[in-house]
């Protein structure tokens, strides 16, 4: 602390200082940003994120009610395998929008965050409104709902997350766990919103309804005004565009790589739970309470993990892990609580308060491992290793149902990916952390130390703090 005290009082005795909404101007150098940590204008940034991720996840986490329509649908039409075909509707949309994600970093970086999330919001909406016009063709469904809706949630989400940094540092995790909260607030309500309109309007107008919620996004672009960064004009380059770091950054790598592996099964419980409620549980049994309880929990745990996350001695990384394991393990029990409702009840419940953790560190890790200038398209590169095994999951759990008739082995064989990917993640601690890269330790705070020496001596204690 002395040392930081005096190099700051040097930097006063040089040049004039002038800070204001949380941005440092030096007369004579560039901008340095620093957040704000608070302030009218960051709070209005995070209810824009808010609606933004309650919009798109409460809409996708939903599909479930909608995938009874499109099954239907396909049966009733003799479709063979109608049970993986209407799941690959929906899992088209998680998947694109994770798929799209690098692509939506970069874009960001290039457009800005205003006019990426407001291309997201209008193709979102867009392809949700051109959807009202193949409700019987599932191919072409794929298209509009899945790729189209997945497509504008991709350029809406990534931005929606990366424009925090601007504004938050030290509440950074709260921060994440209120905006990454709005999914489950809408998945909450979503589902009883979606079959009311169903039965009131029909399939059709059903989807046209949403593409007008959809496009409340194209509003909330407007909020997402970062922090001005005055720099020299320069020619921008292949290496301006693409963050080839993240490549060298083993450490992001690996940690990457495990959450992309733990991924496979984690789509499977919310398009199938309808489903699966209706044919093991007695008849009038709630179809949709699994996953308002879901929904409720994930809230808080995107609360309250967000809240731990930012405690000084907390390790991000390994809580995720455990967050993981704990998916895995509560997904491979659901089929076993078939005709006892209250065990499904609490294992729902579970599985939200765990899936708030995981979702809520997504963020905070990126920024941690790869810094505030790498983490745009950290979390994009990220989501978009994602989009594979969100796309193939719930596609091969459908084959496996069609086959067995039977939701045990579908289910059992989801909740593996992320067991075993949360032990594969202790791979993380084997790998330094790269010399170039911002030493913070798991709770997102700098750490000491000054020169060639301090950075050998942080990247140390970074190594104890973070592992």
């Amino acid at each position: 602390m002395v040392e930081l005290v005096e190099e700051a009082e040097t930097c006063l005795s040089q040049k004039a200082v002038i800070v204001q909404n949380g941005v440092k101007r030096q007369n004579g150098g560039e901008t340095v940003q620093h957040p704000a940590d608070g302030g009218s204008r960051a709070w209005v940034v995070m209810l824009g994120s808010f609606f933004c991720n309650g919009i798109l996840f409460g809409v996708i986490n939903s599909y479930g009610v909608l995938y009874k329509e499109f099954h239907d649908n396909l049966q009733r039409r003799n479709v063979t395998d109608p049970s993986g075909k209407a799941a690959l509707v929906g899992s088209f949309a998680m998947g694109t929008t994770f798929f799209v994600s690098p692509v939506a970093g970069v874009l960001t970086d290039l457009i800005g965050l205003r006019r990426t999330t407001f291309l997201g919001g209008a193709v979102a909406s867009g392809g949700m409104f051109l959807s009202s016009f193949f409700v019987d063709d599932v191919a072409a469904l794929c298209v509009t709902y899945g790729v189209m809706y997945g497509l504008g949630g991709a350029l809406a989400y990534t931005p929606s997350l990366a424009v925090l940094g601007h504004y938050f540092k030290r509440y950074l995790g709260k921060v994440n766990g209120f905006v990454t909260a709005g999914s489950s607030v809408f998945t909450i309500g979503m589902p009883y919103v979606i079959d009311g309109f169903l039965k009131r309007f029909g399939v059709v107008w059903t989807l046209r309804i949403l593409a007008l919620i959809s496009s409340l996004i194209m509003v909330c672009a407007f909020l997402f005004k970062p922090v001005k960064h005055h720099q020299p004009a320069k020619k921008v380059s292949f290496r301006d565009v693409f963050n080839m770091s993240l490549i060298r950054n083993r450490r992001y790598m690996v940690w990457a790589a495990g959450i992309a592996f733990s991924l496979f099964g984690y789509f499977v419980p919310y398009v199938y739970m309808l489903n699966f409620v209706e044919k093991n549980f007695p008849e009038g049994s709630d179809t949709k309470l699994p996953i308002l309880c879901i929904g409720i929990t994930s809230g808080l745990g995107r609360l309250l993990f967000g809240y731990i996350a930012d405690l000084p001695k907390v390790n991000r990384i390994y809580l995720q892990q455990l967050s993981f394991f704990s998916i895995g393990v509560l997904t491979m029990l659901l089929p076993f609580s078939a005709g006892h409702y209250g065990w499904l009840i609490v294992i729902a419940l579970g599985m939200g308060l765990v899936d708030g953790c995981f979702i809520s560190l997504l963020g905070p890790i990126a920024f941690d491992i790869c810094g505030r200038e790498g983490a745009t398209q950290a979390i994009g590169f990220l989501l978009g290793l994602c989009a594979v095994p969100l796309t193939v999951g719930p596609y091969v759990a459908g084959v496996i149902l069609d086959r067995h008739q039977s939701y045990t082995l579908p289910l059992v064989l989801a909740g593996i990916p992320p067991a075993v990917g949360s032990l594969a993640m202790f791979a993380v601690k084997l790998v330094r952390p790269p010399e170039a890269a911002p030493m913070e330790n798991g709770a997102g705070q700098p750490l000491r130390g000054g020169g060639k020496e301090g950075e050998k001596d942080s990247a140390q204690k970074h190594e104890e703090a973070e592992l």
